[in-house]
């Protein structure tokens, strides 16, 4: 049963994990066919573009040409000029100067100048059409370039579409395969489920006569150890009832012998020989009773203690030394009570004494920091000075008045910053060291805290040791230690006394 259950959920997760490939391989055809038509239209785009680009290309050939045309055409007029200047040039040589050819030679420069100046207007224009042509002829080939690499992918494309259109049938087929599992699995389900409800039915019927054969077997076990208490207790009082019988048959015998001895009679004859009315005598019940009423407060009462008035004399002694100890302690409780009220009341004089200096220092410099605000010391869960918890109540600028748990990161390191200055001002120490205190403090906040350091500096002789990272801070120290590895595994201390830094720079 287990192992069809198990099959069964085998097959439920083999079919899961069919329809979650199936649903897979069709979003990854959906994907390439996107990807397909996508590529399609880029590629049409980039047929439209090179053919606009080929008409583009065409222009501009025919545009070269006729550039090229024009200037064979001033060339050929700069060769005529040239030529005809050469002549003029001979003729000036052969000819005296006059007026009308100073005039004639002006004209003819005035014309090469402007044939020189069309040619090279011409010759830009030539240049700037040739580059263009480069240009566009480089672009042709890379779009070509990437006409090829887009027919590339679309081949590329149309293979993976095949290979994915044969998985898909193949999936198909699968999923039809995968569809009739479910039915058949549902039938074998039942099956398993009938089954299953049968074999529960009977093992509940087997779990009742189980209960009920273990509750007979308890029953029965509970019988047996009341009869074997029952006859152990009966084993013991049949014998202590024999060693009584016996002791009494002993009994018996001697007070028979002593009664031979002594009364020269039997026992039945010494009522009768002394006079005594065997009804008037006691219960012999009673009597024993008695007896042993009478022996256990023997027993209790113990031996004669002699020695009795000399122990109460010595333990008199010792309930006086005793008393007189109880006295002194007493006197001194009282003492050490007067002394420790004393104490208390001259230390929580002293504690509200110093609580009111560093309040208000501590009020003060946040006032300082924080460039305005207040904030304030309050002693809470307790009248007495010397049980009472600290809470502070911090009011930067702009803000309401709120616990320190509630303030920023920032704002809690200078309030915190406040509270310890506060402390060194009511009672300084010879240093102080401040690891990382400026770590989440602002470009602002940094400088309005080495502005406290130096007015602390000046109110007080304490030393400060501030790890940091913060260059402003680092730049407002009097020495600066680093630690570098030069080599490895080597740590060096490295030294640098600003102040005689800043005096040589002075100085130099």
């Amino acid at each position: 049963m287990n192992d069809l259950a198990a099959a069964a959920q085998g097959a439920k997760t083999a079919f899961d994990q069919s329809r979650a490939a199936v649903e897979t391989a069709i979003k990854l055809e959906r994907d390439r066919h996107d990807a397909w038509r996508a590529g399609m239209q880029a590629l049409e785009i980039s047929r439209r573009a090179l053919a606009a680009h080929e008409r583009q290309l065409a222009e501009t050939r025919a545009e070269a040409s006729a550039l090229d045309e024009g200037q064979r055409r001033v060339e050929q007029d700069l060769s005529d000029g040239r030529e005809r200047l050469a002549i003029v040039k001979a003729d000036l040589t052969s000819l005296a100067a006059d007026d009308e050819l100073k005039v004639e030679i002006a004209g003819l420069r005035e014309l090469l100048n402007e044939e020189r100046a069309l040619y090279s207007e011409a010759r830009a224009i030539h240049d700037g059409l040739e580059r263009e042509a480069r240009a566009r002829a480089e672009r042709l080939d890379a779009i070509a370039a990437e006409a090829r690499q887009w027919n590339e992918r679309q081949q590329r494309a149309e293979r993976q579409i095949a290979t994915l259109e044969q998985r898909l049938g193949e999936t198909r087929a699968l999923l039809e395969e995968l569809r009739a599992l479910p039915a058949a699995l549902e039938e074998r389900r039942v099956k398993l489920m009938s089954i299953f409800h049968q074999a529960e039915h009977d093992r509940r019927n087997a779990a009742d006569l189980l209960a009920e054969g273990e509750n007979a077997v308890r029953a029965a076990d509970q019988a047996l150890r009341r009869a074997q208490e029952q006859l152990s207790q009966s084993r013991e009082a049949h014998a202590r009832l024999g060693a009584r019988l016996e002791s009494a048959r002993d009994r018996h015998d001697h007070m028979v012998r002593r009664i031979g001895e002594l009364l020269h009679c039997s026992p039945e004859e010494v009522l009768s020989n002394a006079g005594i009315d065997p009804a008037k005598l006691p219960d012999a019940d009673d009597l024993e009773r008695k007896l042993v009423a009478l022996r256990e407060d023997r027993e209790r009462l113990g031996g004669v203690n002699l020695r009795a008035e000399d122990e109460a004399e010595e333990v008199a002694k010792q309930l006086d030394g005793l008393t007189k100890e109880r006295d002194d302690l007493i006197q001194a409780i009282a003492k050490l009570r007067a002394g420790v009220g004393a104490l208390n009341r001259e230390g929580r004089q002293r504690l509200l004494d110093a609580f009111g200096t560093v309040n208000a220092n501590f009020s003060s410099l946040f006032t300082t920091l924080f460039g305005g605000g207040k904030a304030e010391l309050q002693l809470i869960e307790s009248e007495d000075p010397l049980e009472a918890g600290l809470e502070i109540l911090a009011h930067p600028p702009g803000k309401k008045p709120t616990v320190l748990s509630l303030l920023s990161g920032g704002e809690q390191a200078l309030t915190a910053l406040s509270l310890i200055f506060a402390v060194f001002l009511t009672n300084p120490s010879p240093i102080c060291v401040l690891d990382e205190v400026d770590a989440p403090l602002d470009d602002h906040n940094v400088e309005r805290f080495c502005n406290l350091l130096a007015a602390m500096l000046d109110r007080t002789e304490t030393r400060f040791l501030i790890i940091t990272h913060h260059p402003l801070t680092m730049a407002r120290m009097n020495r600066l230690f680093g630690v570098t590895m030069m080599e490895r595994g080597v740590s060096q201390l490295v030294s640098v006394d600003l102040e005689t830094a800043e005096r040589m720079r002075e100085a130099g």
